[in-house]
């Protein structure tokens, strides 16, 4: 089974039939075709796999998952692809990463998106645990569903990811998120992270490595 629904999902991706002078990926979801920008110079500018089971996941299950005039936010956004299926399917979407990664987000959404979506979605900076309030204040933003695909990797900002998860989730809020298990102090951060959310697998992939979870924050004292 996980095998044919792997196939089933590597199948919505294609490539152009000639050579152009952007390099471009495509891709099939929410009955449109979604033609992404990339770039190998840098980790964030690459469609990896994780996207594909998420996007997969919300188009398959968009009646459990109803998306339409959702408030939603991407953190890690790379390329955009996560971003574009959920607008595509109803939602407002705030997509946000790095600075130097918005340019080509930008790019891809706009393309993506223009006069296809209900809720035209806005691309915004995010640095993981940089100045979450004043971007992002509590008293404001509320989101209905975080979704992260692939935000666990090497590098030395888990600590940081962890607050960005705890600042944008409300109780009510639902992060769907899909993750490839790799190094071992990445695996470890699940175990931290289920200190302050709930955590349930929606669908596990052995074949890719890769698990999607649900997750809610733990009821907790407010003051």
């Amino acid at each position: 089974e996980d095998e044919q629904i792997v196939a089933e999902i590597m199948r919505r991706r294609f490539f152009p039939a000639a050579i152009t002078h952007k390099p471009w990926e495509g891709f099939h979801f929410a009955g449109h075709e979604i033609r992404i920008a990339e770039a190998i110079d840098c980790y964030g500018a690459v469609v990896w796999p994780s996207a594909l089971v998420l996007c997969y996941f919300l188009e398959t299950n968009s009646k459990q998952y109803n998306l339409v005039d959702k408030n939603v936010i991407e953190i890690g956004a790379g390329t955009g692809l996560v971003s574009i299926v959920a607008s595509l399917l109803g939602a407002l979407v705030t997509a946000t990463d790095l600075p130097e990664l918005l340019g080509n987000l930008q790019h891809n959404v706009l393309r993506n998106t223009k006069t296809k979506c209900k809720h035209q979605p806005h691309v915004k900076e995010l640095s993981w645990g940089v100045d979450l309030e004043k971007n992002f204040p509590r008293s404001s933003c509320h989101f209905d569903y975080i979704m992260a695909a692939d935000v666990v990797y090497h590098h030395p900002f888990l600590d940081e990811l962890l607050l960005t998860f705890d600042h944008l989730c409300k109780n009510d809020t639902v992060i769907l998120w899909a993750m490839r298990f790799r190094l071992e102090k990445e695996n470890q951060f699940v175990g931290r992270f289920q200190t302050l959310f709930n955590l349930e697998v929606l669908s596990d992939f052995p074949s890719l490595n890769i698990t999607l979870y649900k997750a809610m924050r733990k009821s907790r004292m407010t003051t």
